[in-house]
């Protein structure tokens, strides 16, 4: 019994469901295109047709005021399907009132329903040619100059819309980068941009709805007429002056009463895609811009004055044009001639912001970038999308990816054109310096093979700009092979991300600064304040405490453990003043995170350890006093151990190991500075930072 009840109950929800629904108007619009097919189809009554000529009359005049009152044409985003809706309804009304005017024609004028017999009396006067010619000219009008032209203008505004679409792209992100907007605005304003594309896209296509409409409403009006005649003079008997008479009527009153709601809708259509560049309701656009040229004025009122005094001509209507134009002129020179009232508010806002006319003061061209890219002419469609990916959404994303790895947020990067780049170059500059270049290849695919081999297939055979290795420009037909072959195949604006990602590694210790260290302090948790109040100012200043974090960035160490690093440098900042000393307290403290991040595939940290022998080498070439050593090897020495590094890492990476050089604590930093310069990439760890967890392997030995 249980089991039989629980369908009913849950039929309960799912009508509230509809319910709900149809309130919102999702089932009511579903119901109503329902319903127009439904006219086309099942026969309507005369009183029934009434009210629905009445409600496409009504609702095209709401469209018409709806157009003439936005402010903008986004703001009426909708139209081109309430445009598709209105024709489909039209056109079902002229196909239930066909169906009656041939099946009842012969019963009278009244047969088709009181609004078509209203509008045929209306427009005919009695004369059944007066009705037609009339009924042609709205269908010209509408057809010819209205629809037409307003086509036109939806097609050119979609064109142009889609070609200026990568420099606004471009002019957002530049206003992005220099902060003049935030993400949100920047968001906002890529979101128009879509809406003006579509909606002038489908503004475009949906014009030729009216002009189905009008060639339609021709071609039913012919068939009711000569249907009409044929039935009433061969079925019923009616003679065929009074048939052609009665059908006629009923005819050009049912071709008005849907061609003057299509009419006042292409007026709307027109209205909507005129806009596009005025800002205001049209009354208001036009009033300013017709209205306040006082010259223009005085020309009018002339010339309907001279035409008022021209023989034969009605002398009231243009007098009184003359009239109108010479005092609103006369108006507008007297409101230029007074002084504007000031605004105490405004010069409140003046005082406390600069002019926007003055100009921009010298100290603004001292402002420095700190990472931007430049693109050739032809990069610039790398900030639309290409393929699916967006050169502004990677770098987006690389953003957010570097800040989760390391710690901080990277500055905004800032998108240029340069015309002295060449087509399809670029340039990436950190502090205006030029960090890197490269040229990508649009509409083709970088192909390399993993293991560093040239890829054997057709192309452009290059060097891969971030690690330098063999690489080929591939069309995009050879993707599923250069796949199946396993190269690693990418788009352009992944290479030039890629090259971005790799650069901004290699130059995060001078992306760090000050401001950017006192940001990150402040932003520690509340439990943590109290241990940057006992260490800041008191035991070490911050400017120590930045040289500390980009010493460790330089390595590509994570800072993201702040408190942790914090915590290291209390701890043996009373002991040295010696950055490098800090450094190494705060490593061996990150000892957990560095064998982790440093670990292989199977857990393990793959070691190469430094021999007996080059430990005390080194031990013995240092000089100095104190905490202030220095490194003597002599220059013979240094080649030795430059060689050996990289043949042991050579090895290492032929057996596909990533292995670290592990040395004793006291020389751990010289011999980091000697591998820095010729092997950057390559991790240099004292046995102090290995945890006692970590699980270790020799892979070889200098």
């Amino acid at each position: 019994m249980a089991d039989a009840a629980a369908p009913t109950a849950r039929s309960v929800p799912s009508a509230k469901s509809l319910l709900d629904g149809f309130m919102r108007g999702e089932m009511g619009l579903a119901i109503g295109v329902v319903g127009i097919i439904v006219l086309l189809i099942l026969p309507v009554p005369p009183v029934l047709l009434d009210v629905l000529l009445a409600v496409s009359l009504t609702g095209s005049v709401l469209i018409l005021m709806t157009a003439v009152l936005i402010k903008r044409p986004l703001e009426f985003t909708s139209f081109p399907t309430v445009l598709l809706v209105a024709t489909l309804y039209r056109l079902g009304l002229n196909v239930a009132s066909t169906r009656l005017i041939l099946g009842h024609g012969q019963e009278g004028t009244g047969g088709a329903g009181a609004v078509i017999e209203a509008f045929g009396h209306l427009m005919m006067q009695g004369n059944f040619v007066i009705g037609v010619i009339i009924f042609i000219i709205l269908v010209v009008v509408n057809f010819m100059v209205v629809t037409k032209g307003s086509g036109r203008i939806a097609e050119v505004a979609a064109r142009f819309t889609l070609d200026s679409m990568p420099g606004k792209q471009m002019a957002i992100d530049a206003d992005l980068s220099t902060g003049l907007i935030d993400q949100e605005q920047a968001k906002l304003r890529r979101k128009e941009l879509e809406q003006e594309s579509t909606f002038f896209g489908a503004m475009d296509g949906a014009s030729k709805f009216v002009k189905g409409d009008a060639i339609a409403g021709l071609i039913i009006t012919g068939i009711n007429i000569v249907g009409g005649i044929i039935i009433g003079v061969v079925q019923h008997k009616i003679p065929i002056g009074e048939a052609a008479s009665s059908y006629t009527i009923m005819t050009i009153g049912d071709g008005l009463v849907s061609q003057i709601p299509a009419l006042i809708i292409s007026i709307a259509a027109g209205m909507v895609v005129s806009k596009a560049g005025v800002e205001g309701s049209a009354d208001k656009a036009l009033m300013t811009q017709l209205g306040m040229n006082p010259a223009g004025l005085g020309m009018v009122s002339a010339s309907s004055g001279i035409i008022a005094l021209i023989p034969g001509m009605p002398i009231l209507p243009f007098a009184a044009l003359a009239i109108g134009a010479g005092a609103l002129a006369y108006k507008r020179v007297q409101d230029a001639k007074k002084p504007k009232p000031i605004d105490l508010s405004d010069m409140d806002a003046a005082a406390g912001a600069p002019a926007e006319a003055e100009e921009e003061p010298i100290s603004a061209s001292l402002a420095i970038d700190d990472v931007k890219i430049e693109l050739g002419y032809g990069l610039l469609t790398l900030i639309n999308d290409l393929d699916g990916r967006k050169l502004t959404d990677q770098i987006r994303a690389l953003r957010k990816t570097l800040a989760g790895e390391f710690g901080f947020i990277m500055p905004p990067v800032r998108i240029l054109d340069n015309m002295r780049l060449s087509n399809q170059g670029y340039a990436i500059r950190i502090k205006e310096m030029e960090a890197g270049a490269g040229e990508v290849r649009l509409g083709s695919l970088m192909a390399m093979d993993p293991r560093g081999g040239q890829v054997e297939l057709p192309g452009e055979h290059v060097r891969e700009p971030a690690f330098g290795l063999p690489a080929t420009w591939i069309t995009d037909d050879l993707r599923e092979e250069a796949t199946f072959r396993g190269y690693t195949v990418v788009d352009p604006a992944t290479v030039l991300t890629t090259h971005l990602t790799e650069i901004l590694k290699e130059n995060m210790a001078d992306l760090l600064s000050y401001a950017e260290v006192q940001k990150l302090l402040k932003e520690l948790p509340e439990a943590q304040q109290k241990l940057v109040a006992d260490l800041i100012p008191g035991t070490v200043t911050a400017t120590t405490v930045q040289r500390v974090l980009q010493s460790l960035l330089k390595e590509r160490v994570s800072i993201r453990d702040l408190p942790q690093i914090l915590e290291g440098v209390g701890e043996a900042a009373p002991h040295t003043a010696s950055v490098t000393q800090l450094v190494e307290q705060v490593r061996a403290r990150l000892a957990r995170q560095l064998c982790w991040a440093n670990r292989g595939d199977d857990g393990a940290l793959p070691i190469i350890t430094l021999s007996a022998d080059w430990e005390q080498a080194f031990a013995e070439a240092l000089i100095g006093p104190g905490d202030d050593k220095q490194l003597a090897l002599p220059p013979s020495r240094l080649q030795d151990f430059i060689r050996g590094v990289r043949d042991s890492f050579e090895r290492a990476a032929l057996a596909g190991e990533a292995p670290v050089l592990l040395t004793s604590p006291g020389v751990r930093p010289y011999v980091r500075s000697i591998i820095e310069r010729f092997r950057g990439q390559t991790v240099v760890m004292s046995q102090n930072e290995i945890h006692p967890r970590a699980r270790l392997k020799t892979v070889g030995m200098v």
